[in-house]
This record gives structure tokens, C-alpha cells and sequence, in this order.
């Protein structure tokens, strides 16, 4: 095996068997339709936007993580403020460092990217919306010709036991490291505790995809310029951690010093009231037995 993998080898080892096209031919169903998913009222939050009033700015340094709140019925806006910036965010619902952003879950009902109308779902046994996009300047991307979307939950984070794999050096500003360090100087955590707290991310303004032959994960500088931004409803009231990516744009490197960097913007905005006919989401009702 090669060390990339089984996706990496493009001579197959074994015998195609005789109805190996007619296999291939299966049509392919959704696995997970959202249709049974009441849409997001993006008319009512506009309206509510429109009136909302900045509470809150955090500024987060190049290769570094800050913390922010975003209370239930408010909105919070990343942007870049300066230049093309990737930034990855992770998500917790306020008092409860467990109930956390699920991109896995958020990925198999909404997609590979994520937009406006999509909701950011947290993990289990909670499985709720806590946050839904309500507003993206980068919409108009769409997918483009080598098939890569913007604002991915795909990726993981980079990481330094990843880097250490793959170059030998040991490197502390990856995404992970900056969210841990974030975590335990302001929400006081322990690092070990910080460590198990980071978690899987919503990779903000990046653009990525997979290269059809061989499955790998690509991708290439962003198409966010200064001013660009991605808007939230925080559904529920969230305690968030966004690192600005030590690749810069993510146009040729990360987990370096290599690539030029720039800050990236959080504000918290509240509405003068709730967008109409909303109510925050209850946990998941499902009894939690478990066949047991």
C-alpha cells in the first residue's frame, strides 16, 4: 500500500469482476434528506439584522484563536477585515464545553459547504441547530470547475501531530493549538481538558474539494477579499473560538510560518427584537435508550 493510502493507488489489485459496470451504474439516493427540516426563516432574520446594533467586536490576531459569546436570538459575523484570511471555527453551547459543533453531522445533512439557509448542528445526544447561516457574501461561489465549494466542513483543523507526521518539526501554531490555547487562557480551562475540548470545524472562507481520481483533499487560496463575511443566528447561546489559519489564504501552505497572514473580525450583533415567530431549539427528544 502506498502512503497514501488505498484512494492513492491507481492500479487496482484485484480483477474487476464481470458485472463490475453494472455495479458502478447504481443510481445513487441521499442518504440524509433534509426535507423533513423546517426551512430557515431567512426573510425574518433579515428583517431583524437590519436593526441589530454591534455589542461586541473581537479582533483575532494572524495565527493566533480568540473566544467570543453570541447569545440565543442574537447574531454574530466573521469577517476578514484586512485581506484573504481563512479562519476555523469551533462552536459550544454556553455552559456546557460537551454539547459542541457536530461538522460531520452538519456535512452529511447540508453538504460538503456550507451557506446561507444551512444550519450548524451540535453533537450528541443534543443534536440541535446552533447556529443557522443567515447571510454570506460569498454565495455566489457555487462549486467551480475542479469542483471545490467555499466554507467547508471537510477538513478537521490543522493540526501539530499532523504536521509532525508529515515534516518532523514539531509546530504550535496550527488552528488546534491556537483554539487550546484560546481555551485555557480565556475559558480557563485546563490544557488536557483544552485539548479534548477543540474539536472538528466549520473551515470559514476556506475553498476546498477532492480530487476525483484519488479521493485527496485540495485546496486553493480563498476567494474572500477584505470585507467579506459569513453571518450567524446563534440559535442557542454559544460560547465560540475562531483561529486565524497559519496558511494564510490556504492558497499553498498551512502549519507553517510560510504563508502570509492577516487578522480576522468577530462582532456580536443584537437585534431590537428576536426575528419573528423564532424559538430556540430544544435538545434532541429522542428517549436515549438505546435498544437497552
Amino acid at each position: 500500500m502506498t502512503a497514501g493510502g488505498p484512494a492513492a493507488t491507481l492500479t487496482p489489485m484485484t480483477t474487476p469482476p464481470p458485472d463490475a459496470e453494472a455495479r458502478r451504474a447504481v443510481p445513487p439516493v441521499v442518504a440524509y434528506p433534509p426535507d423533513a427540516l423546517p426551512p430557515a426563516d431567512l426573510t425574518a432574520c433579515a428583517e431583524a439584522l437590519a436593526g441589530a446594533a454591534v455589542t461586541a467586536v473581537v479582533d483575532v490576531p494572524p495565527r493566533e484563536a480568540r473566544l467570543f459569546r453570541a447569545p440565543a436570538g442574537s447574531f454574530f459575523r466573521i469577517s476578514c477585515p484586512e485581506a484573504p484570511q481563512v479562519g476555523d471555527l469551533n462552536l459550544w453551547a454556553a455552559g456546557d464545553w460537551g454539547e459542541r459543533f457536530y461538522s460531520g453531522k452538519t456535512r452529511a445533512i447540508h453538504g460538503t459547504h456550507v451557506s446561507t439557509g444551512d444550519r450548524l448542528w451540535s453533537s450528541f445526544p443534543h443534536l440541535r441547530p446552533m447556529a443557522t447561516i443567515v447571510a454570506d457574501s460569498l454565495d455566489w461561489y457555487g462549486v467551480d470547475a475542479d469542483g471545490l465549494g467555499v466554507h467547508d466542513v471537510i477538513g478537521t483543523r490543522c493540526d501539530p501531530y499532523t504536521a509532525r507526521l508529515l515534516t518532523g518539526r514539531d509546530y504550535d501554531r496550527c488552528c488546534h493549538s491556537n483554539i487550546v490555547r484560546a481555551l485555557v487562557r480565556e475559558g480557563g480551562l485546563a490544557p488536557e481538558i483544552a485539548e479534548t475540548t477543540a474539536h472538528d470545524v466549520l473551515n470559514v472562507f476556506m475553498c476546498t474539494g477532492f480530487d476525483r481520481a484519488t479521493g485527496r483533499y485540495l485546496m486553493k487560496a480563498t476567494p474572500a477579499r477584505a470585507g467579506d463575511a459569513l453571518t450567524c443566528f446563534a440559535e442557542i447561546d454559544l460560547v465560540g473560538a475562531l483561529s486565524a489559519c497559519p496558511g494564510g489564504d490556504c492558497g499553498a501552505t498551512h502549519s507553517s510560518d510560510e504563508a502570509r497572514c492577516a487578522p480576522l473580525r468577530i462582532e456580536t450583533l443584537a437585534p431590537l427584537a428576536p426575528p419573528r415567530g423564532w424559538a430556540a431549539p430544544a435538545k434532541n427528544p429522542y428517549a436515549g435508550r438505546h435498544g437497552l
